[in-house]
């Protein structure tokens, strides 16, 4: 870097010596005008820098060009470099009949040679006076003048404040005991990877991020129509960590290991809308293309696969080597298959926040989708996930929802049977209600097959493995979903599970508490509690229970774990106290029968735990998964009536 002095704001820096340009520490092209406006406006940030003084100090009067024309292509420039808009400014405001204002917060850091140069800017252009007074001003390191707090820069502010909430989740997850595989180490075979960066949502309407996050996940996928051989994408869930961040590119790149990065912006009305998006190699930190997409709403799918088409031909540029697949295969939307593509935009937003209340709302925008647009697969697809994952999750018994799940399963894969997600959908409803492991793992496969950068397919698919005892080829799979997704906090989960279901406890705990580093409240790494009850740490575990209680709330239940550690550890009278209060509780939200067989199970009383079980059987309860692995039933493994349960469950072999 370079020793002079620089200005920063947002993601960008303008340094001053050598006259450039970078965002998250990538050069990018600009023009000497544009690079002198800018100077300018950050050099009087908040300030009003009128036409008549841009003219002065940028075109001065022995310069025969046209200055209006001048001006505001350079202004033009500088909006397109910064994704900036003269509507919706984020950075360079226009005030009418006056000039432009730079309404970003900007921070002005000052080198050993910026004296030298400030002094050297300015005889260019104002004279010996001007000279000094930019030389003193240079020597003394300081803030540009205070921007007025108006609603704009309020928002930003807040971006600024999540930026450093960020970072401190980052410097958390450098502590990670076994964090993400190491971006040298991952198993790419051989294949050019790339991530595609949040798109920012420009709109300055924060209801409208659904859809900047859902044309971030929507390119992803569309990437992932690449030859999948040749060129692989990182996930949603890992990209997102970098949301209303300033890392920089070449820290992107090694933390998700990956040589390039597309990053951009997006901005609509009422029917129109405006894509930016630019493509840069990480080794190189050098800016590949970047390209603006003024389009109408219903084009968006046919703009997703421009998109896609010119990165893969950027990168055969870059390669000389083809990369093509099929991802310009979309064609324009009709008015009402884009509101069926939006409500769906809608509803991945909040399946992805993963809470219960959260697949609830998403399946309704799901449902709205396949009643805009019946033929629309994918919609179909997100409704199954969403009402299997609130079986799961607890919100419904599996047979309220389970049948509908199904029902919508198929129905996407009537309508598109090369649809990765539909296959995934109805692998985990044969998985987790039917126990038809065969043909759930088909599924899977066929899903991967479709999509080897399908990271949910790996995961899923792994924990069918795991549940079937095949421990060697799971932890292959996770750790390829840990590769292709390598900051989701649910895949390094996951994988902490399976090292508790292989009886690895020790590698179990320190993956299940490296999560909760990140996440105390994240809710499936607390079956951490469950290796420390197999390794006789019942205090250790009763300690971790009683967080989590408290970060619950006041209004949450007791938790069935609490009788099942203090009946484990020998605390009978105790566990039976909080046997009567979850009978209790019962009678308001009832509780899986799998829960109740644990809690039997540290009681000691076999025979009631099988008979929970029984009924769990009989729900089919998605607890029963675990049967054939679960160290917590060893002591019924002996027992006739368990076995035969075990086939019935297909999980005897």
């Amino acid at each position: 870097m370079s020793k002079g002095c620089k200005y920063q704001f947002g993601p960008f820096d303008l340094r001053v010596q050598a006259r450039e340009l970078y965002k998250h520490g990538v050069k990018l092209k600009l023009r000497p005008q544009a690079y002198h406006v800018l100077a300018l406006l950050l050099e009087h940030a908040g300030e009003c820098v009128t036409r008549d003084e841009l003219q002065k100090r940028v075109w001065p009067s022995n310069t025969f060009v046209d200055f209006e024309n001048g001006l505001n292509t350079a202004i033009k420039q500088l909006r397109a470099s910064l994704n900036d808009s003269a509507v919706e400014p984020r950075y360079i405001e226009t005030l009418p009949k006056l000039g432009y204002r730079m309404i970003a917060p900007v921070t002005y850091e000052a080198g050993a040679e910026a004296a030298e140069r400030a002094a050297e800017i300015a005889q260019d252009s104002d004279g010996e006076k001007l000279a000094r007074e930019g030389a003193v001003a240079a020597s003394v390191p300081q803030l540009s003048p205070p921007v007025a707090i108006t609603a704009r820069n309020w928002r930003w502010a807040v971006a600024a404040l999540l930026s450093v909430v960020a970072l401190a989740g980052w410097i958390a997850y450098s502590k990670w005991p076994r964090g993400r595989p190491a971006a040298q180490a991952a198993v790419h075979n051989g294949r050019t990877m790339l991530a595609v960066l949040p798109f920012d949502n420009l709109t300055g309407d924060e209801t409208q991020d659904y859809f900047s996050d859902g044309l971030t996940e929507e390119m992803i996928a569309q990437l992932g129509k690449l030859d999948a051989k040749e060129f692989g994408v990182i996930a949603r869930t890992s990209v997102m960590h970098y949301k209303h961040t300033s890392e920089k590119i070449d820290k992107i790149g090694g933390e998700l290991g990956v040589q390039y990065v597309l990053e951009g912006s997006v901005r609509r009305d009422a029917d129109k809308v405006r894509i930016n998006a630019e493509l840069i190699e990480v080794g190189g930190q050098r800016q590949l293309w970047t390209q603006e997409y003024d389009r109408e709403l219903t084009n968006l799918l046919v703009v997703q696969a421009e998109i896609a088409r010119e990165i893969s031909d950027s990168i055969e540029l870059t390669l000389g080597s083809a990369q093509r697949g099929d991802a310009a295969g979309n064609v324009a939307l009709t008015p009402a298959a884009y509101r069926a593509y939006d409500l769906y935009l809608k509803g991945l937003y909040f399946w992805n926040k993963r809470t219960a209340p959260g697949l609830q709302q998403a399946s309704v925008y799901f449902q709205q989708a396949t009643a805009q647009d019946p033929s629309y697969a994918p919609a179909y697809a997100g409704l199954a996930n969403s009402y299997t994952l609130m079986t799961s999750y607890g919100v419904s018994p599996a047979a309220i929802h389970m049948p509908t799940a199904r029902a919508a399963a198929v129905k996407a894969l009537e309508l598109d049977d090369k649809l990765p997600a539909a296959h995934c959908a109805l692998a985990l409803i044969l998985e987790n209600y039917d126990w038809d492991w065969s043909t759930a793992e088909k599924e899977y496969r066929r899903a991967i097959e479709l999509n080897p950068d399908y990271a949910t397919a790996h995961q899923w698919y792994a924990e069918l493995l795991m549940w079937r005892g095949r421990f060697d080829e799971a932890l292959r799979e996770s750790e390829l979903a840990r590769t292709l997704d390598p900051l989701s906090l649910i895949i390094a989960t996951d994988q902490g599970a399976l090292f508790y279901f292989s009886r690895q406890y020790d590698r179990a705990i320190e993956q299940l508490q490296g999560v909760l580093e990140m996440d105390p409240t994240f809710p499936r790494a607390h079956m951490v509690i469950n290796a420390y009850v197999e390794e006789g740490r019942y205090a250790e575990a009763l300690a971790i229970l009683d967080d989590w209680q408290r970060a619950a709330g006041p209004g949450a239940g007791r938790s069935w774990e609490f009788a099942y550690i203090q009946g484990r550890s020998g605390q009978k009278q105790k566990a039976r106290a909080e046997l009567r209060n979850l009978e209790a509780e019962n009678l308001k939200q009832p509780i899986d029968p799998a829960s109740w067989a644990f809690v039997n199970l540290g009681l000691g009383d076999n025979d009631a735990a099988l008979g929970w079980l029984e009924k769990a059987y009989a729900q089919h309860s998605n607890g029963l998964t675990s049967l054939k692995v679960e160290p917590a039933y060893d002591p019924l493994r002996g027992d006739p009536r368990f076995q035969e349960l075990l086939q019935r469950v297909g999980l005897a072999q």
